[in-house]
């Protein structure tokens, strides 16, 4: 673990070099034990896949005081907290103009479009960070056998809810806008509405798995969320 300055109002506390569950697992501890208990002078967190920024106001506490304080909490943080992670199932078209890389990834990985959406919808997903975009979910937990390159060229439109691959990452695109990603499926899910009490949709930690739907169920779905129905909520636990 190393702590170093970030600026003169924030710290960034490193847990790996990597993208690991376990690395994940610590930041996100940490981030919800401050949140639990909060440090005097902490006034913004924002988890990423290995690190944890925190954000301070230095007229309450000085840099290095926090560093110190942060690393006594990192080394006290029991992983267990994150039992509390949130669950999903996320509905998802694969079918269509919402699939607009499958046959594609289909191609390149040697397998069937069916065959790729049931790996896709048989994989428990992570989401390891939001970034990018205000509410763009990266997500770890990919399948080996769907990893696929970025596109040569981004595509200069992509709808919001759109379901993608990165390489090994994996993703849900919280706004309209170019993307090199490989996109499967959309969801009907809004990942980010500023007229929410919390705009993001996902979290850091939460857990998603991904069901299929119909194009006419999609359409409903879609019709749904316009009116602001929650067509998504958390659950107990798998």
């Amino acid at each position: 673990m190393r702590i170093k300055p970030a600026g003169d109002q924030a710290v960034t506390i490193e847990f790996g070099e990597c993208i690991d569950e376990a690395v994940s697992a610590r930041v996100i501890a940490l981030d919800l034990g401050l949140k639990d208990d909060p440090v005097a002078g902490i006034t913004e967190t924002v988890p990423t896949y290995r690190s944890l920024l925190v954000f301070y106001d230095p007229a309450i506490v000085a840099g290095a005081d926090l560093a110190k304080r942060l690393e006594a909490r990192a080394a006290a943080t029991n992983v267990s907290k994150e039992t509390l992670a949130r669950h999903f199932t996320v509905p998802v078209c694969y079918q269509g103009a919402d699939a607009l890389d499958l046959q594609a990834v289909a191609a390149e990985r040697a397998m069937s479009a069916d065959e790729v959406i049931a790996l896709h919808t048989g994989a428990t997903f992570r989401v390891f960070m939001i970034g990018f975009a205000p509410g763009f979910a990266y997500l770890g937990g990919l399948p080996e056998a769907l990893a696929t390159p970025r596109l040569a060229e981004p595509r200069q439109h992509v709808p919001a809810g759109a379901v993608g691959i990165g390489g090994r990452q994996a993703a849900i695109n919280s706004l309209p806008g170019p993307s090199g990603w490989r996109y499967i499926g959309r969801t009907p899910l809004r990942l980010f509405d500023a007229g929410r009490g919390e705009p993001a949709f996902f979290r850091a930690g939460d857990i998603i798995r991904f069901a299929a739907v119909s194009p006419a169920e999609m359409a409903d779905l879609d019709r749904r969320a316009d009116l602001g129905e929650a067509i998504v909520e958390a659950q107990p636990p798998w």
